[in-house]
């Protein structure tokens, strides 16, 4: 990392440091399992061109909720030319996936989506505030991170992880909890780390399989 770089990330982490402060970790959603209010879930993502750090394609598919089917699913190529910064992701990809949403919203309305996946980490992030976590304060949607790479945050490790996951996760549906040495529940593996974020509270892992009081 240059020094231009070094500048880019304290800038960054004095952006998200002052995001964080809108974040909201208590459950807050006008929509029950139970009863039938959640109708559409979204998934979103960016996926690079194959040996091409700066060309991707930004991606928004929405589903029903709970038959899963395909409603709607939106692309657009785009260009990163924001340099990666481990821990700083959001800078480059949030703005595409809040365009999509955005486009979605003025044009189909009743579809637009009532929580949102995200590839990426919520609060299981070093500063507390991964891309799901910037997506959610940005849209005001309640967001799941869906992380491929753990964060090693409140000593949690890939080794102990994969440990536990394999003693606890059984069968289809099982998870396991990622708890950090504080005690505190950062979010849940199964088998990829899913953590909560804005306007859904910790122990909000997964609408799908939601753990038990504690």
């Amino acid at each position: 990392m240059d020094y231009k770089d070094e500048e880019v990330r304290k800038a960054w982490e004095l952006e998200q440091i002052e995001l964080k402060k809108q974040l909201v970790t208590t459950n807050l959603f006008d929509w029950n399992l139970d009863d039938g209010s959640l109708k559409y879930v979204a998934g979103v993502d960016i996926s690079f061109v194959k040996g091409n750090e700066v060309d991707a394609c930004a991606c928004l598919i929405i589903l029903t909720w709970p038959e899963l089917k395909v409603v709607h699913s939106s692309f657009e190529m785009v260009q990163l030319t924001l340099p990666y910064i481990p821990g700083f992701l959001a800078f480059r990809e949030v703005n595409f996936l809040v365009k999509l949403l955005d486009k979605l919203k003025a044009e189909k309305p009743e579809i637009y989506p009532q929580l949102v996946f995200v590839d990426g980490n919520g609060y299981l992030h070093p500063r507390g505030f991964g891309l799901a976590c910037h997506l959610g304060v940005l849209t005001g949607l309640p967001c799941i991170g869906v992380g491929k790479t753990l964060m090693y945050v409140d000593g949690l490790e890939i080794k102990g992880v994969k440990q536990k996951f394999k003693k606890e996760c059984l069968k289809p549906g099982d998870y396991s909890l990622l708890v950090g040495e504080s005690s505190q529940v950062w979010g849940a593996v199964s088998p990829i780390p899913s953590t909560p974020h804005h306007s859904l509270s910790h122990l909000h892992h997964s609408p799908f399989s939601p753990p038990p009081s504690p």
